[in-house]
């Protein structure tokens, strides 16, 4: 008996050799995988984030670009009568005076009003991720708009 069961213990410990070595390699794999999506999707998050930034910014600096002889009293309240032609040439010069590196092809693609009262801007970019795979596009346009008004109290 103590032969019988020795032979049917080797017999099935043999049938059983490298399975936990194969499983290794594939969870190894998947986790890899796993990390380049999470890291590809936090830097995509960050690069937006960092463009809203860069367009909240130029969109308060369009706000801001009203003259003086353009402001009204309509009420007892203070209105600034602002044109797109001021608020292009504003969110113009604070990109270009604005550090932003590391955001590719960055492009104003609209800087208007809408009532006269408010500044909207758009920018685009390009975003590229920081490890290449398989599994993530090598890079997608981000587009964000920032709408900035100015009140007076």
């Amino acid at each position: 008996m103590n032969r019988t069961a020795a032979a049917a213990r080797a017999r099935g410990n043999s049938g059983e050799e490298g399975s936990t070595l194969l499983l290794t390699i594939f969870y190894g794999f998947l986790a890899l995988v796993v990390v380049l999506i999470v890291v590809a999707a936090t830097s995509l998050y960050l690069e937006r984030k960092k463009l809203f930034t860069l367009a909240d910014g130029a969109a308060l600096a369009a706000a801001e670009s009203f003259t003086l002889e353009s402001v009204s009293v309509d009420d007892g309240e203070l209105h600034a009568a602002l044109t797109t032609g001021e608020i292009r040439a504003a969110a113009t010069s604070y990109l270009a005076a604005a550090p932003h590196p590391g955001i590719e092809n960055l492009v104003l693609t609209h800087a208007d009003t809408v009532d006269g009262q408010s500044a909207t801007v758009t920018l685009r970019a390009w975003w590229r991720p920081p490890v290449l795979t398989l599994l993530v596009p090598d890079g997608l346009p981000l587009e964000v708009t920032a709408v900035a008004r100015s009140v007076f109290h």
